[in-house]
């Protein structure tokens, strides 16, 4: 039986969650119902938008390669209407799995250095990682290549701006967003307002995006979270790439964009947008998220993507609160025959995020979703991958925090190329989970149950 104190206890929380922020996501099935069948998504390559003709065969090829009718051409139109960014031909987008990969390539990059280094960032960690890309950003000041930071007051509050000072000093310029220091405070946002973005652009001509942050916890070896009750840490497992071509001026923009808004320092001239030369053949879109944002792109984003397909939903990510709309899209999917399966933390540094995505397994599993926990190490990636076509990689949970108050960015990449190496990752992390099955987890204890209640009460504010 549940004791009284219990009752209380939920009933306080259901009441925090019914007052906390009521900001509303769009209807995502009226916004597809006004997609004209008819109207082609713009497309542009390295010398500006490609003719119409071009453009609709390129659609129409990926369509029927995927054999995915109208995937494609809705979710490409719909994020061009409302981002006001547009699908960008001849984009070179590699694959970088983990914290090693990933820092390799970001510390390359900004060795090869010549003109800027932009950077975006929820967590820049003062510890050995953190010490060696400033090390890296300061030998570049040094050498006069221009450095630019934006770092989240919260995603970095253990980072004291000391650690920046010899970079400022050099002539580098630091931004905190939006501080928690009412005293530093430049705008009006609210507190809750984060930057979760990982953003990194070399020379307008190389960008890096995902879930990674400046971070030892990304290294192999590195110390991570708890299992709830258990003592052993572990490392941290995730997904970034690395785009050069003609979308990375997409990158920039937002870049700039955050930086104005945050009243940054004046930013001395630089080639911020250099002539870019196909470097692939990717076709890439950048998808940004913001509470300054009514129309939620990232939310729809998902959400018309699941809805949209015909054969495949398979998404990773680490924290998963979904609202009504998204669970009905992936129950939907699942119910029409589509293989919908979500392979999600089993070890995680916010508990009680894993308590509410586990209050949505039962009815998930009812429908036919396939549920896979990841065991061996936490579990920070947000991509996708649906109908071995359509792919996203970025810092977008799904969940309402990430939708309704955060800065996001993410990376749509159309093509059956890249689309196979997401595929072999989610087959690999597969192989890496526990399955939950549905009458297994129908026998959890009454305790778990009444958890899992409680965190989705106050699932709004997680």
């Amino acid at each position: 039986m549940i004791s009284l104190r219990s009752i209380t206890v939920l009933l306080c929380a259901a009441i925090l969650a019914c007052i906390g922020c009521a900001a509303g996501l769009p209807d995502v099935s009226s916004l597809i119902k006004e997609i004209p069948a008819h109207q082609t998504p713009a497309i542009e390559g390295p010398r500006g938008a490609l003719p119409q003709g071009r453009s609709e065969k390129l659609i129409s090829g990926l369509e029927r390669e995927a054999d995915s009718s109208g995937l494609i051409h809705d979710n490409a139109y719909l994020m061009e209407a409302l981002s006001h960014r547009k699908l960008t031909i001849g984009n070179r987008v590699t694959l970088l799995v983990d914290g090693p990969a990933a820092f390799a390539a970001m510390l390359k990059a900004i060795g090869d250095a010549t003109d800027h280094v932009n950077i975006e960032i929820f967590t820049f960690e003062e510890d050995e990682v953190g010490r060696q890309f400033i090390e890296a950003l300061l030998r570049k000041q040094q050498e006069g290549v221009q450095v630019h930071i934006i770092y989240d007051s919260v995603g970095s509050k253990n980072t004291p701006a000391s650690f920046f000072q010899p970079l400022v000093d050099a002539g580098g310029k630091v931004v905190e967003f939006n501080p928690i220091n009412p005293a530093k405070l430049k705008t009006r946002q609210l507190i809750t307002h984060r930057d979760h973005r990982k953003l990194i652009i070399v020379d307008g001509r190389i960008a890096f995006t995902g879930g990674i942050n400046i971070s030892g916890v990304y290294s192999g070896s590195s110390p991570g979270s708890q299992r709830p009750g258990d003592k052993t840490t572990f490392g941290w497992r995730d997904t970034h790439i690395m785009v050069e071509g003609p979308v990375v001026a997409q990158f920039q923009s937002l870049f700039l964009d955050t930086w104005a808004k945050q009243k940054g320092p004046p930013i001395e001239d630089a080639r911020f947008f250099p002539r870019l030369e196909a470097r692939g053949k990717e076709l890439v879109m950048v998808i940004a998220g913001s509470p300054d944002d009514p129309d939620r792109t990232t939310y729809v984003m998902y959400v018309a993507a699941i809805m949209k397909a015909k054969h495949s939903v398979h998404l990773t990510n680490s924290y998963f609160v979904p609202d009504r709309q998204m669970m009905e899209a992936l129950t939907g999917a699942a119910k029409r025959g589509v293989d919908v399966s979500i392979v999600l933390p089993g070890l995680t540094d916010v508990t009680m995020t894993l308590y509410a995505a586990q209050s949505h397994y039962e009815d998930l599993l009812e429908s036919g979703v396939k549920l896979y926990e990841h065991q061996d190490r936490v579990l920070h990636a947000k991509t996708a991958v649906i109908d071995g076509v359509w792919s996203t990689v970025g810092s977008t949970n799904l969940d309402l925090w990430s939708f309704i108050r955060n800065d996001e960015i993410n990376a749509i990449v159309l093509g059956t190329d890249f689309a196979d190496q997401m595929e072999a990752l989610f087959a690999k992390d597969r192989g890496n989970c526990k399955q939950i099955l549905a009458e297994e987890w129908s026998r959890r204890p009454l305790w778990n149950r009444v958890r899992e209640l409680f965190a989705r009460m106050i699932s709004h504010w997680l």
